[in-house]
């Protein structure tokens, strides 16, 4: 008689599998790594966010912070001195933090601040720009040359410069090159019009059209480059009564988070998304701006 009950070795167990070495996730990706994040002065910030994660995920950081924007600003300065704090309290064993202070506006400062980095720690592998001149702008009418200026040498000059600069670390001349990262920080400005911030989303539409040109560029060196747009994100710029009127373009009910764009961008940093470079992503949390 030929048994139909199944083999006993062929049953499925009731005990989980191993995971395998290939599949298993690296608790810290970036450890033995340095990120340079430019633009992190305020602990309710994204630049903050992204220092946080990365040094969570192991890496050593340089950290570029510029005070005097934020205190011109109708949200003010926080205490650079606690937001490095903060970020100090992430870091793993083995990992250091540094920190330079630069008007990226002004000639030289990008590369001074690169390599102030590199001397610091010796060699950069991932670079964030992330910082940003939000006000004064203008709608056409409103606007001054020395507007249009600013914000071209802050949102998309600087964050040029400081590729460049990056990309020309010795490490990445040799043929086995270890290979590195750039993000830069765009914003919706192909997504939706911006009323009232004309020299902004000029300078921010320029970082997002040369994605791809740079990306292919430092391709031979193994650098990817990607530009992430964070939507609009609460990092306390806004009023509570405007957030609670858009709240309804949201689906999931909530504005953007500081970590939910440095979710995205420190992964951006890491050996999973070694497969993606010369993108533009759009981490809106499905904002409809036609909804309310």
């Amino acid at each position: 008689m030929i048994s139909t009950a199944p083999d006993p070795d062929s049953r499925p167990s009731s005990a989980p599998a191993a995971v395998s070495p290939i599949l298993a996730r690296d608790p810290l990706p970036l450890k033995g790594r340095t990120v340079l994040v430019t633009g992190v002065s305020r602990r309710v910030g994204i630049g903050h966010a992204i220092a946080c994660r990365a040094a969570d995920y192991g890496a050593s950081l340089a950290i570029h912070h510029y005070a005097p924007h934020d205190a011109a600003q109708e949200w003010g300065a926080d205490d650079v001195t606690e937001v490095l704090t903060s970020i100090s309290s992430h870091l793993t064993e083995g990992a250091r933090l540094t920190a330079v202070h630069a008007d990226l506006a002004e000639p030289g400062e990008p590369d001074r601040v690169l390599c102030t980095a590199v001397e610091d720690h010796g060699h950069l592998d991932a670079l964030v720009c992330n910082q940003a001149m939000s006000a004064p702008d203008g709608a056409l009418g409103e606007l001054s040359e020395e507007i249009l200026d600013r914000h071209w040498r802050v949102d998309a000059r600087a964050s040029i410069l400081l590729a460049q600069a990056f990309a020309t670390q010795p490490a990445f001349a040799a043929e086995a090159s270890p290979g590195g990262s750039i993000v830069f920080l765009t914003s919706g400005q192909a997504l939706g019009p911006m009323p009232g911030e004309v020299a902004y989303a000029a300078a921010k539409a320029a970082l997002a059209g040369v994605t791809l040109t740079i990306a292919d560029q430092l391709a031979e060196a193994r650098i990817r480059v990607n530009t992430v747009n964070p939507g609009p994100v609460d990092t306390g710029y806004v009023s509570r009564e405007i957030i609670e009127q858009t709240t309804g373009m949201f689906p999931f009910g909530r504005w953007g988070e500081p970590d939910d764009a440095a979710r995205l961008i420190t992964w951006l940093l890491t050996e999973e998304a070694r497969w993606i470079t010369g993108q533009v992503i759009h981490s809106e949390g499905g904002f409809a701006r036609w909804r309310r």
